[in-house]
Order: C-alpha cells, then sequence, then structure tokens
C-alpha cells in the first residue's frame, strides 16, 4: 500500500469508535511497523457505542482511549494536556480529525441551527484541534530528520466522506445533507 513506507510513532484520531475513525485504527494496528502509541479519542469511551473500540484496547496496549467532544473547546484543551503528559518530548506525529456530524436535511428542510451545529463539530473542531495539538506536532517535526513536508514527520490530516467532495455529487439524490456536504 502507499502507507508502507509511512513510520509513525504517534498519531491521534477523533471520532476513534465507529466508522471511519475505528477503521484507520484497525488500519495503522496492522501495519508492518505499527505506531508505538495510537490515541484514539471519542466522546464516550465507557459507553455502548465504543464498545468495539474497547475491545481492541483491551488487546492491544499501545492504544490510549481518551474522552474528546471536538464541539467543546475546554474537552479539546483537556486532551492536549493529557496526550502531552502521555507523549512528552517525542510529541505527537499525526493528528487526523476525522470525527462529524451529519444530519439527515434535505436543501428545504435544512436550519441555521442544524448548519451551526455542524459547522462547529466539522469544521471549528478541526481548526481548535489543530491549535491545541501545534505545540505536540512541533515538538515531533523537530525531533525527526529531513526537512521535506512527511506525515512521518508531523501532519494534520482532515478527513471527509465522498459527501464533501466538490468533484463529486456522489448520492445527493440519496441524502442531500448540504450542512455536512458544505462542512466538510
Amino acid at each position: 500500500s502507499s502507507m508502507a513506507g509511512l513510520h509513525v510513532r504517534s498519531l491521534l484520531v477523533t471520532g476513534a469508535n465507529r466508522g471511519i475513525g475505528l477503521g484507520l485504527v484497525q488500519h495503522f494496528l496492522r501495519m508492518p511497523n505499527p505506531p508505538q502509541w495510537i490515541i484514539a479519542g471519542c466522546r464516550d469511551p465507557k459507553g455502548q457505542r465504543a464498545q468495539e473500540l474497547q475491545n481492541l484496547a483491551s488487546k492491544h496496549p499501545n492504544i490510549i482511549i481518551i474522552p474528546l467532544e471536538v464541539a467543546d473547546p475546554a474537552s479539546i484543551k483537556a486532551a492536549a494536556a493529557k496526550v502531552g503528559e502521555h507523549l512528552g518530548d517525542s510529541g505527537l506525529n499525526l493528528l487526523i480529525n476525522n470525527a462529524g456530524i451529519v444530519k439527515l436535511n434535505t436543501l428545504d428542510t435544512e436550519t441555521s441551527e442544524d448548519m451551526s451545529e455542524i459547522y462547529t463539530t466539522n469544521t471549528i473542531g478541526p481548526l481548535l484541534m489543530g491549535q491545541a495539538f501545534l505545540p505536540l506536532l512541533k515538538k515531533a517535526a523537530q525531533g525527526s530528520p529531513g526537512s521535506g513536508l512527511s506525515c512521518s514527520k508531523a501532519a494534520i490530516v482532515n478527513m471527509s466522506s465522498i459527501g464533501g467532495s466538490i468533484s463529486s455529487s456522489f448520492g445527493w439524490d440519496l441524502m442531500q445533507v448540504t450542512s455536512y456536504r458544505c462542512s466538510k
């Protein structure tokens, strides 16, 4: 795979309890050279919807589950402090902003309240995450050889489903979800 040359000491995935987020955690675990630390952020780590993630973490000591609500700046600050304590001077190599919410509105039923809520999580969340974790990303970049940009050094990756694509209107007749598409 194209990720074969990727050597990441530590990464954080938001929305890690299901969907793409959980898939990413599983993918990194299967790598020939898995990360030393996979930090899995999710809203309710002890809840029913995080059961599969909990099961994975019980088998893989390199997974650390942290409570993280990306719509809440205080939660982001607390998470950054916790991750900073854990990773120390080595910093964080990869921040994957994956958490996202969707409301199944059509163009006719979309509301400014729903759009606002979705933007808070899907658009402002990744911005605040990037700001909060920048010092840890900088630490990782400084401790890594080479000058080029690379996910093995330090990077922020913002994820979307195809619903956020500007080149494809895939699924529009199925789900318009205007606010989600705009937010991604």
